[in-house]
């Protein structure tokens, strides 16, 4: 049995858990998951203004932390907070570690950024998988392209002996089923195997969501948020695991919190794809196995497509949201009359947007049309206005038109102490497949 924790379920997640993860109790990996799609644009921006960037800087100032322990501990960590700049992330690491005789893998590759063109003369299309559109429409706002790597290259990169494991983009699966490859030793068309470290891999992959944070199920009962544990697996070789967390944390592991879980981004559940299999979480048996303790077992897996998963990102033009706060009495009405002042200004002054759009948090910001009318004692209501258009200047404008409302709309406004809005690009999302003969993954090591 091998025990992989993981400490991370996006980039600006708790910056203490990865460190209890090591110190409260025994694992032999820590992984940790810094990447959406959103943050490799960000990562792709920030390395375009300085070449050294393009990585989770909190991943290397949590190795630095936590050398001692996991060295003293000869715990594995594989992450993939190497973004769009992988080699630049080891080698801030391995300055962190400040320790001799440290493989340091990284697995780089899937940026292919530069090699769009080439692909898309050859009549590779990359169409998105919601729109169908050709990814040709828009190629000169293309920011950035990451292929979606899976576990094999993560666990090819401990064969050699790494025992931090630094990914660019790979699947959030990928991080906790390439350390079941590398001890187990899977076949690589082990199918239901694969499906079992896949399915381990999404139940941790949002760390605390899968031991009682964010869950709904009797959450006023779930003990100590304030000292949530994060998730374990307790993996063995036959493909069964136990999902639990370090004894003495707050939070808790059941069978419900788990399936909350389970749901998370979930398209077909028969045919859940990533690049190492398919798996079918329709299969999967849950049985409580003790407190904080829930067994996963009878899980079914189908072979791997032939085709990766790209995310790419492009520049769609420009937004800006504007808020003001009305209170009692009459809040929702002043705040209703606020936002038909706003538009009015705004078709006189000429301005044209793709989208306009109001909320009136409090009232029906969650829950749309469906919310009804407030009480009309409702003692405050903010305003919420957000413009979109593919030129900033309308944005821009916008920006100035909210603050006039404090003197020249209607009674008893705040909120104003952020100043104007701030005008923000847009980046969109890509979705879109390529052949795996069209891209590999590249595997070096580094010791320290």
């Amino acid at each position: 049995m091998i025990r992989i924790a993981n400490g991370q379920g996006f980039w600006g997640d708790s910056l203490e858990a990865p460190l209890e993860q090591i110190r409260r109790g025994p694992i032999d990996y820590l992984t940790l998951d810094y990447l959406a799609e959103i943050t490799m644009s960000i990562l792709q921006k920030q390395r375009s203004r300085d070449p050294r960037s393009g990585y989770a800087r909190d991943f290397v100032e949590m190795i630095g932390r936590g050398a001692n322990d996991l060295v003293t501990r000869k715990i594995r960590v594989v992450a993939n907070a190497g973004g769009v700049n992988p080699d630049g992330c080891r080698d801030a690491v391995a300055k962190a570690l400040n320790h001799a005789g440290i493989r340091i893998g990284v697995v780089a590759g899937d940026d292919i950024l530069e090699t769009l063109d080439g692909m898309l003369s050859r009549g590779i299309e990359m169409r998105n998988l919601d729109t169908g559109e050709p990814l040709q429409s828009i190629r000169a706002r293309v920011q950035s392209a990451n292929v979606y790597f899976g576990a094999a290259p993560i666990a090819d990169a401990l064969a050699q002996g790494s025992r931090i494991v630094i990914t660019g983009r790979c699947t959030d699966t990928g991080l906790v089923l390439g350390p079941m490859l590398h001890e187990f030793g899977w076949a690589r068309d082990d199918w239901d195997k694969l499906a079992a470290g896949t399915i381990a891999g999404h139940t941790v992959e949002c760390g605390a969501q899968c031991t009682g944070g964010n869950c709904q199920v009797d959450w006023q009962s779930i003990p100590d948020f304030a000292g949530i544990g994060y998730p374990i697996v307790e993996a063995r070789p036959d493909g069964t695991f136990v999902v639990t967390k370090h004894a003495g944390t707050g939070g808790r592991v059941t069978v419900a919190s788990v399936k909350e879980q389970l749901l998370y981004e979930m398209g077909d559940p028969m045919e859940y794809i990533t690049p190492d299999c398919v798996a079918d979480f329709t299969s999967i048996q849950l049985a409580q196995d003790g407190p904080d303790r829930v067994r996963f077992s009878g899980i079914r897996g189908k072979p791997a497509t032939n085709m990766y998963k790209v995310s790419i990102s492009y520049s769609a033009g420009f937004k800006a949201v504007g808020t003001l706060v009305y209170s009692w009495p009459n809040a929702y009405q002043k705040a209703k009359a606020a936002d038909a002042i706003l538009r009015r200004r705004l078709e006189s002054l000429g301005l044209r947007f793709d989208a306009i759009r109001t909320e009136f948090a409090g009232v029906n910001a969650c829950h749309g049309a469906l919310a009804g009318e407030p009480s009309p004692d409702i003692a405050e209501v903010i305003l919420r206005v957000g413009v979109r258009a593919a030129d900033k200047a309308p944005v821009e404008r916008f920006t100035k038109e909210i603050a006039p409302l404090a003197l020249n709309g209607p009674p008893t406004v705040t909120g104003l102490g952020s100043g104007r809005p701030k005008v923000e690009e847009i980046v969109a999302y890509w979705p879109a497949l390529i052949p795996k003969s069209e891209v590999s993954p590249r595997i070096s090591i580094q010791e320290t």
